[in-house]
């Protein structure tokens, strides 16, 4: 047993380690260093001064809120591998998918006589370097490249999943067996959501319901949001996004959430994978390009954005920074290595649609690069890894489809029943947090919340509300593909009045 001065020592050891290398270290640091030029810190008590002057400056507010949003709730002392993930079973299964993953990208490279890294030739970097902003005109010929995996692919391994200590006879229901997800986790039903989004009731007001209307009109909101950008606090930015972010604060706020400061390191570190890019081509590289082409070059909303897309990724694919945060997060995507050195996350069809519709927001590169970097690490790397977070797939999947069950029984019973099982369905949205489904500025509201309640269970409430939505229709359906027609174009619909009328008028 650890004394609790032993222990608060680690506690601290840990919280130093995470900060380490992030946008808020470095902030702190600096601003550590312009009080030590203030002519009221004196040496004898510097350590209370300067504790004083990061209060004062918002620093120690932006600690409490990273400490708050960060840590993992392990004991300090816990292995580490249970710190990122406490259940033996999932963790076998995450492994066992990332080696999986790595050996189809190796078979790849053999079979196509493709090296995973190779040094450009001088010609091709100057030849980069000339067309960095114009990557979209380029047309390689990347017919002999496939995606990895499809999302499909990993829903057949989630689906699989079983916790080999749990006999099923002990289910209290028949029910639990009607859906795909077949793990014991703890997922919230409608009351416990009601209670944890309380700020979206019918009687608050919400950007995306109430813009037009004189009960909580726009105007109210951006002077809310003006104040909480002016103030630079991160924790209060968080909660007004709850209600939802003005359009013309929202990069600002979102930004602040995250702690994406782009300062000159951010900017220098951006050039420094740019750099990385221009003097090597990896074979993810080609992945990388053709999930661009194959979805957002093709979507109404984003193929304008083709270049950003590519400056974004490419460099992200360099960024071995990203993997540091896998030592203290549930689950690892699958990464790959050169030379025994991990590189990067490896894409699958569809990660594009991540980056796209932040490109809406942020037009300076190395803005966009570090607001998604901070997202990414945050919330979507759990939409293609298998774990036991609230935020994790398994546990979304497996919560929509309770949600359906509870209080759609009938309508989960007969699509089962034609062989159209909901999540089949549902799954393709919820990996992608709805990126490509929704039209952007319905999107950009769903993912306010997804910030502003630091989950993504948010994703999983708006794919149980839009099957409730189209209930009737899809009562009427007698094959998987009716089904899919019905549910096909997501663009017409409006985020908030499902969600609320989903939670806080379905009758429990």
């Amino acid at each position: 047993m650890m004394d609790e001065g032993t222990e608060l020592s680690l506690t601290i050891a840990h919280i130093v380690q995470r900060l380490k290398g992030s946008h808020l270290h470095s902030q702190i640091e600096r601003q550590a260093k312009e009080c030590l030029h203030q002519p009221e810190i004196k040496l004898e008590s510097l350590r209370e001064d300067v504790r004083s002057f990061l209060k004062t400056s918002g620093g120690h507010n932006n600690v409490s809120f990273c400490y708050t949003h960060s840590l993992p709730l392990s004991h300090p002392t816990a292995p580490p591998e249970h710190l990122k993930e406490p259940l033996a079973y999932m963790r076998k299964a995450q492994a066992s998918w990332e080696k999986r993953v790595f050996k189809s990208l190796n078979s790849m490279s053999t079979e196509l006589g493709v090296p995973l890294a190779r040094m450009r030739p001088a010609v091709e970097q100057k030849e980069l370097t000339n067309k960095w902003n114009e990557m979209g005109t380029d047309e390689p010929d990347l017919s002999r490249f496939r995606p990895v995996y499809a999302p499909k692919d990993f829903l057949e391994v989630l689906i699989s999943l079983r916790n080999p200590n749990r006999d099923s006879s002990e289910d209290v229901s028949a029910r639990s067996h009607w859906g795909l997800i077949q793990v014991p986790l703890n997922v919230r039903d409608i009351p416990q959501l009601r209670q944890a989004y309380s700020e979206l009731n019918l009687t608050t007001g919400q950007l995306g319901i109430d813009d037009h209307a004189d009960i909580h009109p726009e105007s109210h909101f951006l002077c809310l949001s003006c104040l909480v950008v002016v103030e630079q606090d991160s924790a209060a930015a968080q909660q007004y996004s709850r209600q939802g972010c003005s359009t013309g604060l929202r990069a600002d706020l979102w930004a602040l959430i995250l702690n994406s400061t782009n300062q000159s390191q951010d900017m220098m570190h951006y050039e420094q994978l740019k750099a990385g890019v221009i003097q090597h081509d990896l074979l993810v590289d080609n992945l990388i390009y053709k999930d661009v082409k194959l979805t957002a070059s093709n979507d109404d909303y984003y193929f304008v954005f083709e270049d950003f897309l590519y400056q974004v990724l490419l460099c992200f694919s360099r960024d071995t920074a990203v993997l540091e945060h896998f030592k203290y997060n549930s689950a690892t995507p699958p990464k790959s290595y050169i030379q025994g050195e991990m590189t990067c996350v490896i894409p699958f069809h569809g990660f594009s649609m991540y980056v796209a519709p932040l490109c809406f927001l942020y037009n300076e590169p190395s803005k966009l690069y570090s607001v998604f970097r901070e997202m990414y690490i945050r919330y979507f790397f759990r939409l293609h890894s298998i774990s036991s977070s609230p935020s994790g797939i398994v546990s979304l999947c497996l919560q929509f489809e309770r949600l359906l069950q509870t209080h759609l029984p009938q309508l989960f019973y007969h699509l089962r029943q034609i062989g159209a099982q909901p999540l089949r369905i549902a799954y393709k949205w919820m990996v992608r947090a709805f990126s490509g489904y929704l039209s952007t500025d319905q999107l950009l509201l769903l993912w306010d919340r997804i910030l502003g309640y630091d989950s993504l269970e948010v994703v999983a409430v708006l794919a149980a509300a839009v099957f409730a939505f189209r209930a009737e229709n899809l009562m009427e359906v007698t094959s998987l593909a009716s089904a899919e027609a019905i549910l096909a174009d997501l663009s017409t619909l409006k985020v908030m009045p499902l969600i609320q009328i989903f939670l806080f008028a379905t009758a429990i």
